[in-house]
Formats: structure tokens, sequence, C-alpha cells
């Protein structure tokens, strides 16, 4: 496979560039992207954030780099046989498995920056090497995708195979879409909307891959979105909660995050958010919550954020600061269960499209 060459490609040249050095009595040394917050900046050509041109070196003959030099190279080692081998790993797998090479790191927060900083001086993506977190979401929909993974090369599947949606794993993102019924991608962030969702069979009534982001959408669901929406040119709609959390959930799915800002292909620009809005608490008489302290800081912290700027996105963020209430995708269960698909959905999705 292509990508899996040029992986191993990558990551060789990194050892040969280290022995390279030592074998000329000198200190190995490397230079990669800075990561730091001043070096990111929002691109408003492709609507998201990248990494500036500042660079940051890594000099073993510097004590202070020691550790985090050996750190990197051991998670470029690990990597490199995940990839030969055909293996995938959990970001905690990789922690822990650190332990039995002695190389120390003190929580998994510092050896999930490591696998960063490989992203970063590779240009490859941790899920290229074989690295995925723990916490999966889920899809539903008429697509058919075809399996690259090694011992499944060639096997089809249909995501409608589960009522329950079919997890999205390291196999699935890495698969190739070959043929689709629908016509756009609904992504959720509740578990209990997404089954709702697929009980009332809105999928077939609205043509919908239906995506349950779980949340903040993990990475490579943005990965799989995003390659649905190039291959099978579907539009991508974001149905979240009614608060400035499920706003940034839609966000980050449309602009991308700054977590991710040096790795390529995850952000969807032309996403749209469907709410739920303050104008649709207020429009639609849901029950809320009283925003709390926490809720309101992060409103003020939205207004700051290069993302928000725009005159819809600041007016939004306005009208949750006027309104101070909150409300879940569920709360439109007072107008009965199959209110949100009969009445809300065509609602937003007529207007939308």
């Amino acid at each position: 496979m292509p990508r899996q060459t040029d992986s191993i490609e990558k990551l060789t040249e990194i050892g040969k560039q280290v022995i390279s050095s030592i074998q000329n009595a000198e200190y190995p040394s490397i230079v990669l992207p800075d990561r730091s917050t001043r070096n990111i900046v929002f691109d408003s050509v492709s609507g998201q954030f990248v990494l500036g041109n500042s660079k940051t070196k890594r000099d073993s003959s510097n004590v202070k780099h020691v550790k985090s030099f050996m750190q990197l190279m051991w998670v470029a080692s690990f990597a490199k046989q995940l990839v030969k081998n055909g293996r995938t790993s959990s970001l905690r797998d990789i922690y822990y498995s650190s332990e039995a090479f002695g190389v120390d790191f003190k929580n998994q927060a510092e050896s999930d920056r490591i696998i960063a900083d490989l992203e970063c001086l590779t240009g490859i993506s941790r899920e290229d090497f074989g690295v995925f977190p723990e916490e999966h979401s889920s899809i539903y929909g008429e697509v058919v995708m075809k399996y690259t993974v090694s011992g499944y090369e060639g096997r089809e599947v249909d995501l409608t195979i589960s009522p329950d949606g079919f997890p999205i794993g390291s196999a699935l993102i890495t698969a190739e879409p070959v043929s689709t019924k629908a016509k756009m991608i609904l992504a959720i962030e509740s578990g209990g909307m997404f089954s709702r969702l697929i009980e009332t069979r809105c999928w077939e009534r609205f043509g919908a891959v239906l995506i349950h982001l779980g949340g903040q959408a993990p990475r490579s669901t943005r990965r799989l979105m995003r390659k649905l929406r190039e291959h099978l040119d579907l539009p991508v709609f974001v149905f979240t909660d009614g608060d400035p959390w499920g706003m940034h959930i839609a966000q980050v799915i449309i602009a991308g995050s700054a977590n991710a800002a040096h790795i390529d292909r995850l952000a969807i620009p032309d996403a749209k958010w469907i709410g739920v809005t303050a104008g649709d608490i207020a429009k639609y008489s849901l029950p809320t919550e009283d925003m709390n302290n926490k809720d309101l800081r992060r409103l003020e912290e939205l207004a700051q954020d290069s993302r928000y700027l725009t005159s819809d996105w600041s007016a939004q963020i306005d009208a949750f600061k006027n309104l101070r209430k909150k409300a879940e995708q569920q709360a439109f269960s007072r107008h009965g269960m199959d209110f949100v698909v009969e009445q809300y959905l065509p609602d937003k999705l007529n207007f939308a499209i």
C-alpha cells in the first residue's frame, strides 16, 4: 500500500539521520514544527487552524532535551513496527507498552504529546501509523465500504448491518467508500438522539448517513466524515445540544481544532451547524436549564476565538449570552417523541439546503 510505504520510508529516514550523526561523532538532533499556541494560526483561505513557520530543535546534546528525544525515537520505532506488521494500537496501549522498554513517560498526556510530535515531524497522522484513541463513535446509513486492512482486503460492508450503528474503528476509517443511496451526512451529538433517528428511519426519510459523535468527535470520526464528503459528495450537517459546548462541537468539525493544527484534511469547511440554537429554544419553547458560570465563561472564550468572528457565529454567541439558557437535543420530546423527526429536522434541513 502506498500509505504504508510512505510511513515506513519516513520513519526509516528518521533513524538513518540519527545513526549518521552518531557515526560522525555528532550529537543527533531533530528539527520539527513548533506546536506551541504562538505558532498556531487560523488560515482564512482553508478555513481551519494550521501551524505557522516557526520550528523547534530537539538536541540530544542538551540535557533538557535528552528525555524527550529518546521518547520520540522510541515512539517512532514502535510506530514503524505497527505499520510493518499491519497492527494497530490505542494511545493508552502505547503508554503502557513503553514500560516494557524502559521508556519513562510521566503520564499518558506526555506520551500523547510525543505522538503528536511524531506526526509533526513526518507529516503523517497517527491513524496512518495505526494508532487510535480508545473511544469510538458510530455510523448508520446506506453506504457500502470496502476494507483495505490485511486479511479483509476487498470485503464489503453495508453500514446498515446493525440497528445499534456500526462502530467507527481503525478498519472502517481506512476503508474505501464504494456506493451510497444517501444524500447527506447528519452528525449527531448524543447517543440517545442517534438511536431515535435510527428507530424512526430518519436515515431513510432524509437520505442521511447518521453519525453519532459521542460529544466532541474523535479525529478518526472526523477523518471518515471528510472522506465521505469528498468521495461521495455528501453535504454535512451537524445537530448538537443548545449550548456553547454543542456549538463548539460543530465548529471543530467545520474549522478544525488547535490541537490538530498539524494534521491536514480533517476539517470540513462547508459543513453546516443546524442547532439547537438559542433561537430554536425560544421558537420551540424547549425545556431549559440556566447556564452556569462555566457555560458563560465558555461563551466569552468563543467570542474571542478567530473561528467565531463572522457575523453569523457572533450572532449565535450573542443570542446565547442574552438568553442565558441551554437545552439538550432530547428537549424536543416535550412535543412528542417523534417531533424532532416530523418537525424540527425538516424545518432546519430545508432551510440549510
